[in-house]
């Protein structure tokens, strides 16, 4: 397994050199929706897996090997990387190589104050926040024993006023879930973040780890987006896998990259004759939200 592998592309991090700092799919959760397949090692304590040199020494190569240096190295690996015990030390290295550092975490372990601790000098980390109720989370992320959601969120929000640097969240929405409440309660709990640059919301792009869990309906996706814009503002962004870095709504192409990142209100769009053949053809849809008609991005029939 490459340890530094990439660069990668995304919306959020721009080109980004991956690092897998963890053994394969060792992760905190076992989530219904990871398209990365079945956990192998469903655990939440730290452990080392790797030198902290050895991961230093991978990724100074793969960056020797590259014409144009990355925007971030980050840590994404098959797994949870705040299970290694090396963390900490692993970011102080490659911080010297003057690249900025952005840790992707599911937050399971943001209880614990050294993990804490290890994330402050990173610059940019992602927090998973998928439920803050009981029963979805349990339901969405299949979480191990010994694991208390109300420590979990507690964790967030500690480090979220201890931190620094930039503090972006994910969640991710999926079908078999009501989110007429719970939408509410995770914006909620969002709002209460201190220094939150960006509140992300996610469906399933891909084939997920249990088969029947698949993408909610884009009225639903709409109907969560319009809770977090209410109480988070335009913070709020959709990853919908659909990308394009440039977009000014005046093509097919602009008007699918722009509702991947969030709906539309239809008096927004001008294009009527395109915005119908859109609908026609089952690529967007257009639906109510509070008396307002929006755009979404009918990602279930969309074909890249």
């Amino acid at each position: 397994m490459e340890i530094a592998f990439g660069p990668v592309y995304s919306r959020r991090l721009g080109k980004s050199l991956g690092v897998n700092n963890i053994a394969y799919k060792y992760c905190s959760y076992a989530c219904t929706y990871c398209q990365l397949g079945n956990t192998v090692i469903l655990d939440y304590k730290r452990r080392k897996f790797y030198e902290p040199e050895t991961i230093y020494e991978s990724v100074k190569k793969r960056l020797d090997e590259l014409e144009e240096k990355p925007d971030y190295i980050t840590f994404v690996p098959d797994g949870e990387p705040t299970l290694d015990i090396n963390l900490g030390k692993e970011i102080e290295l490659l911080k010297g190589l003057g690249i900025p550092i952005a840790v992707f975490t599911n937050s399971t372990l943001l209880w614990d104050e050294d993990v804490r601790r290890d994330l402050m000098i990173a610059d940019l980390v992602s927090v998973k926040v998928d439920a803050v109720s009981e029963n979805v989370w349990r339901f969405v992320d299949r979480p191990p024993k010994g694991l208390k959601l109300e420590e979990i969120l507690k964790g967030i929000e500690l480090f979220s006023e201890e931190y620094k640097g930039k503090l972006i969240s994910e969640t991710m929405l999926v079908n078999r879930v009501d989110y007429t409440e719970e939408a509410k309660k995770i914006a909620l709990f969002l709002k209460g973040l201190k220094h939150l640059d960006k509140a992300y919301i996610s469906i399933p792009t891909r084939p997920t780890a249990l088969s029947f869990v698949k993408p909610p309906s884009p009225e639903t996706l709409n109907y969560v987006y319009q809770k977090f814009v209410e109480a988070l503002g335009l913070i709020v962004e959709t990853l919908t896998g659909y990308e394009k870095r440039e977009y000014s709504l005046n093509s097919e192409e602009e008007i699918l990259a722009t509702l991947a990142v969030h709906p539309i209100r239809e008096d927004l769009l001008k294009n009527k004759d395109l915005t119908d053949k859109l609908v026609k053809e089952n690529k967007i849809k257009r639906v109510n939200y509070n008396g307002i008609y929006f755009y979404v991005l009918n990602y279930n029939n969309l074909r890249n």
